[in-house]
């Protein structure tokens, strides 16, 4: 590379030149050793092709030397960008190839501005592309001239990385968006609802104690237009109650157990109401939701059906339970907690019922088929037992009950230690059978009269189970520990077949 240095004919410099002058020089109009200076009207010394090629890659992801007629003549990737695949292909060749369409007239367009003399290019975006279209990258180009042969030197800059991040500023925006609309429907949606509650709502935030937010019931129930009640202090609707204070009692009423209430007395009224407070946290500010009732419109309806329903489930003396099909614990009151011996219902909840029962998936599966078969089971005789033992007898009832497309069973357990038998536990054929064996002692072996009993325990535990079961010969063969066949045969061998047929004929 000759440099352009206008007028001056001053020899260019050598090697001894850049030595004697010294390094430090270069770069700041130094003098050579020969009187020559390194920067002269804009020409620059002469520079080996190799650090040439060094600074063009250090400057630039990508340059390309082209002819006037734009065919490639040099290709040079920057090193240090490992994005670029291999383009030393390109050479030899037109650079238009390697565009995209949309590229080539713009290509074309700024080389022909360049060619004509213009004293400025604006650098030009390409996108480049191969010959199956598989990859594409866009590259921004600036046009320098290298020499007198009309060869044109393009430094390409990779657009990529910033069309990496216009593209994610793009889907962030589309998100913030997304984010903007849905907060505008939850919003839209809360106002109707707030609008359209015939009960009195109030939001408190419990760092402040004022109202964030309120609906029309609650600004005429507390006697304020809601424009003035948002923003003030909530303890200033009732009579001597201090901010503090009130916040406090109904934070401390809204995390305990039971049912929450706080019962006060508004200012200027000397009107009851009874404020249910609810917790939570929304923005790292916790808040109450305080829904509010005259006091005279709370007492309870002799005739609430359900309310009395809900006091007979957790007062009643008898144990219920509510189950799925599956025989999964949905809710437990405490009578049936005092049966068990348990503390808490936490320990009960999504367990199986069959894990209290004396025969487990046995007694659970014939009470739930005959409740299912029937919609209700009245009588069945088991025990009961917690996780420390102490096995108790019951009489169970169970009903079948609908809730939407799936069916919830509820068990009322009775204790029924202290009462009697409700079913007789032996028919007179085993009483009969009791009195031959008594008779036995004394005319009989010791070997033959075990053999009687024996037949006679085994006679009267088939009867009791097929009791049981309502005659369901395979849980009666499930509880007996037996396979459907060998059950068929003990109830040939005692003749129980026969009466059974004759019983329901």
């Amino acid at each position: 590379m000759q440099p352009e240095s206008g007028n001056d004919q001053s020899p260019p410099y050598d090697a001894q030149d850049v030595t004697d002058g010294g390094a430090a020089n270069f770069g700041a109009a130094g003098m050579t050793s020969r009187g020559a200076k390194y920067w002269s009207s804009g020409a620059i010394p002469l520079i080996a092709p190799e650090i040439l090629g060094d600074i063009i890659a250090e400057v630039a992801d990508l340059g390309i030397v082209i002819s006037d007629a734009g065919k490639v003549l040099s290709v040079l990737v920057s090193p240090t960008n490992e994005a670029f695949h291999k383009l030393e292909h390109w050479e030899g060749k037109d650079i238009r190839g390697a565009l995209t369409i949309e590229s080539v007239s713009k290509f074309d367009g700024r080389l022909a501005t360049f060619l004509d003399g213009a004293e400025t290019v604006r650098p030009v975006e390409l996108n480049h592309t191969d010959d199956l279209g598989q990859w594409e990258f866009p590259v921004r180009y600036s046009f320098h001239r290298i020499g007198p042969d009309g060869a044109i030197l393009l430094l390409g800059r990779d657009l990529r990385p910033i069309a990496e991040m216009q593209q994610q500023l793009v889907k962030a925006q589309l998100a913030l968006e997304r984010d903007y609309e849905a907060q505008r429907e939850y919003d839209t949606r809360f106002r109707v609802l707030m609008d359209s509650a015939s009960e009195a709502v109030v939001f408190v935030s419990v760092q402040t104690g004022e109202v964030s937010e309120a609906n029309a019931a609650a600004a005429t129930l507390l006697g304020r237009p809601r424009e003035k009640l948002i923003g003030a202090a909530f303890a200033g609707c009732f009579e001597q109650r201090k901010r503090g204070d009130l916040i406090d009692n109904l934070t401390s009423h809204a995390i305990a157990e039971g049912d929450p209430k706080e019962t006060l007395e508004l200012r200027g009224k000397a009107t009851g109401v009874i404020i249910t407070p609810t917790l939570f946290r929304t923005a790292g500010d916790r808040v109450l939701l305080c829904r509010i009732k005259p006091a005279d419109e709370t007492a309870p309806d002799v005739n609430d059906l359900s309310r009395n329903l809900h006091d007979l489930y957790a007062d009643g003396p008898e144990a219920i339970v509510f189950v799925k099909d599956t025989g999964q614990v949905l809710s437990v009151n405490d009578a049936f907690l005092s049966l068990i011996d348990t503390a808490h219902d936490v320990r009960i909840r999504e367990r199986n019922l069959s894990d209290y029962l004396l025969r487990g998936s046995v007694d659970l599966k014939v009470m739930m088929e005959n409740a299912n078969r029937s919609g209700k089971m009245r009588i069945y005789t088991t025990k009961v037992a917690g996780d420390y033992g102490n096995p108790r007898p019951v009489e169970v009832s169970v009903t079948r009950l609908k809730a939407g497309s799936e069916s919830v069973f509820a068990f009322v357990f009775r204790d029924a230690i202290h009462a009697e038998p409700s079913r007789n536990t032996a028919n007179p054929t085993s009483d009969e059978s009791m009195r031959s064996i008594v008779e036995l002692v004394g005319s009989a072996t010791l070997k033959d009269i075990v053999a009687e009993t024996t037949n006679v325990v085994e006679k009267m535990c088939i009867e009791t189970a097929v009791e049981l079961t309502m005659n369901n010969r395979v849980a009666a063969a499930e509880m007996l520990g037996l396979s459907r066949q060998s059950l068929y045969v003990k109830l040939r061998k005692f003749d129980l077949l026969s009466r059974e047929n004759d019983d329901s004929a």
